[in-house]
């Protein structure tokens, strides 16, 4: 049955470990079952017990090599689910973090991210704003790319091929501006992009990402974003 399918599936998000994997996974990174454990405080053998649930559930892929174990998330439908799901999970006044370690990384983290193999943050949406505003992406029905954005990208050198079933654009919920940012095929190359091409750096442990001077410099050239909306 259906209802009974969805149940089962739910369940899988349902607990606080599998929940911090998945957390953890929206760096786009396999990550080993042993990084996994350490970084939700749990046992070997409990992570293993979790992540066997998220792989046979669809969630998590699988990969071996010699002796490692490794995992990621299955496809960027899983990752839009869970960032989606942490966005309408997070309260409207949270707890602020504690000590000057948690501040600056949380601040980090809501200044610029990736979200799986997309930017998010204030970084996210106020390019996403950008490409709007310059008749590159289109809202007002459903996130698209129009022709000048999909001219604008191969202008950049990234043609956008479409791969499967994956849209070239599609808005994320992001979870600490609580607004659409760009993802789908789109967001991903952009994403990409900036990171090898250096306009941004990641930065710490955690998925946050910093934009570089020379990335001020080019996002203001290329789409009038004022390098302080950035900081």
């Amino acid at each position: 049955m259906a209802s009974r399918d969805l149940a089962a599936f739910a369940a899988l998000f349902a607990d606080e470990t599998r929940a911090a994997f998945l957390l953890a996974l929206l760096d786009g990174r396999a990550w080993t079952a042993g990084e996994l454990a350490r970084h939700a405080r749990v046992a070997p053998s409990t992570a293993s017990g979790h992540l066997g649930r998220l792989v046979a559930g669809g969630v998590l892929a699988e990969e071996r090599q010699g002796r490692h174990r490794y995992v990621r998330l299955a496809d960027p439908g899983v990752a839009h689910l869970v960032e989606e799901l942490t966005a309408r999970s997070a309260p409207a006044a949270p707890e602020p973090p504690r000590g000057l370690r948690a501040v600056n990384a949380g601040r980090a983290m809501a200044r610029g991210r990736t979200c799986y193999d997309h930017l998010a943050g204030r970084l996210g949406t106020t390019l996403t704003d950008a490409l709007t505003a310059r008749g590159l992406l289109r809202q007002d029905t459903g996130f698209a790319l129009t022709d000048r954005g999909l001219a604008w990208f191969a202008e950049l050198g990234v043609p956008l091929v479409p791969k499967g079933r994956r849209p070239l654009a599609r808005g994320c919920l992001d979870w600490t501006e609580r607004r659409p940012h760009l993802a789908g095929l789109a967001g991903a190359e952009l994403c990409r992009y900036a990171l090898d091409a250096g306009w941004c750096v990641r930065i710490g442990s955690e998925r946050a990402v910093r934009v570089t001077p020379e990335g001020e410099r080019e996002l203001r050239e290329r789409l009038g974003v004022d390098p302080a909306a950035l900081r």
